[in-house]
């Protein structure tokens, strides 16, 4: 039984709901040190298989740790695959008790993968990212208003908050250099990146926090955590478009412009975005290839931590 053991954490801001299966065990504690010290002790001795909490804006974020710490199995999964799941198997209701046991349960049919959590310095590196993010799209929302604002006094104030977003802008992208250059493993993972001609630090940054996968994975495989995967849509005789789904939105972002740039200054790239324009190829699918062309040689490079290579 021990070897059987699942547990499913519903994670909320005040409280933790957890699911034990077997044998249907199900108790609260409170979301905080005190009621982490307590969940970690009576899950060591449940030696559970995986613990399988969801993605919950962060919240989970302090859990993962604690139970990584612990050196327990942990898996943090998306939340769209439980609720997925709980539509398969008729689990309408949703209460807090309700969702563990659902995770419970997900995790007994699925058994998704342990997956190491990342450190302190890591979820350091991954929020300065996330916030660089943010200020981003705070810019470009204030630079889309200030043409349509009229009132002068509304056009200092609008001036005013685009200087003050790309002063924190430049001091944040200080902050970010200054943490990749100050860990040694990271910077030789930037340095490597930022060899390849279209990879800027902004994506070399986005890349070490938030796909470090990189370098440890097949090139499928990479391929489909960043979202770049072709799956297929065939039905009976019918066969349908290719499309690409699911993965790191942000990822793919980054790769996106920094394809655009490859494009035009890397000629391994270019040559091979070319030849599929020649052949007819849609641009967005010929793009959408040189991105996971760009991957696949961004992966084997760190893989064999080797610098990009013009020939």
């Amino acid at each position: 039984m021990e070897q059987s053991t699942v547990i499913g954490i519903d994670v909320a801001k005040e409280h933790l709901d957890v699911y034990v299966r077997p044998p249907d065990e199900a108790f609260r504690v409170t979301n905080d040190d005190a009621g982490l010290a307590t969940l970690v002790t009576h899950l060591r001795a449940l030696r559970p298989m995986v613990v399988v909490l969801e993605a919950s804006g962060g919240y989970e974020v302090p859990l993962a740790a604690a139970l990584a710490s612990a050196s327990l199995p942990v898996a943090v999964v998306n939340p769209r695959q439980i609720r997925a799941y709980a539509r398969a198997v008729g689990q309408l209701a949703k209460t807090d008790r309700l969702d563990a046991r659902v995770i419970a349960l997900f995790a007994e049919a699925v058994r998704p993968a342990a997956r190491p959590v990342p450190d302190e310095q890591a979820r350091a590196l991954g929020e300065l990212i996330a916030r660089r993010r943010q200020l981003v799209d705070m810019l470009v929302a204030e630079q889309n208003r200030r043409p349509l604002v009229r009132d002068r006094r509304l056009q200092r104030h609008v001036d005013a908050h685009i200087a003050w977003l790309e002063e924190a802008l430049r001091c944040l992208d200080d902050d970010l250099t200054t943490l990749i250059r100050a860990t040694p493993v990271w910077r030789e993972t930037d340095d490597l990146l930022r060899s390849v001609p279209g990879i800027g630090p902004v994506t070399a940054c986005t890349l070490i926090a938030d796909l470090p996968e990189l370098g440890r994975l097949d090139r499928r495989r990479i391929a489909a955590l960043a979202g770049l995967a072709p799956f297929a849509r065939d039905s009976g005789a019918f066969r349908g478009r290719r499309m690409i789904t699911g993965g790191r939105p942000q990822i793919r972002r980054v790769l996106y412009m920094a394809t655009l740039s490859a494009i035009r200054f890397n000629p391994a790239i270019r040559e091979f975005h070319q030849r599929l324009v020649t052949a007819g190829r849609p641009g967005k699918v010929a793009i959408t290839a040189a991105m996971r062309k760009l991957l696949t040689i961004l992966n084997a490079m760190l893989r064999d931590r080797r610098p990009w290579q013009p020939a």
